[in-house]
């Protein structure tokens, strides 16, 4: 929901006069549709179908990888919005691109930690570390 106000309030403005929210954008929408993407795929279970895949892992490197680039996408859109623009509603929506930027970054880097704790197994139930191996 974060990454979709993200680019949709950057595609509410004339975004393709500055190249920089051209890159906000391919970020935010790149992002959203790979989210959107792992998201089918858990709700489908087709993660159990390719178990060949590593998916703690992939998912780990896809949050991290995204919490980076929206970490520039944050900064390159706060950096670019213009408080004296012609077009005050121009103005709004990229200041609140640019929060929610910074709020969907910050989502990216906690989804990241839980996926590493899954990926290295530390986020394991009592009913499983109470087994042990003593036959």
């Amino acid at each position: 929901v974060l990454g979709l106000l993200v680019w949709s309030l950057i595609a509410a403005t004339t975004y393709h006069l500055h190249a920089a929210y051209g890159w906000v954008m391919f970020v935010s929408l790149f992002f959203w549709i790979l989210t959107l993407l792992f998201l089918v795929t858990y709700l489908l279970q087709l993660h159990q179908k390719f178990y060949m895949v590593p998916w703690p892992l992939v998912l780990m490197i896809s949050n991290a990888v995204a919490t980076v680039l929206y970490l520039t996408a944050f900064v390159t859109c706060a950096a670019a919005v213009q408080p004296t623009s012609w077009r005050q509603w121009d103005y709004n929506r990229r200041a609140a691109a640019s929060f929610f930027a910074c709020v969907t970054m910050i989502t990216y880097g906690v989804s990241t930690f839980f996926s590493f704790r899954a990926w290295k197994g530390l986020g394991s139930n009592a009913a499983t570390s109470q087994v042990t191996d003593h036959a």
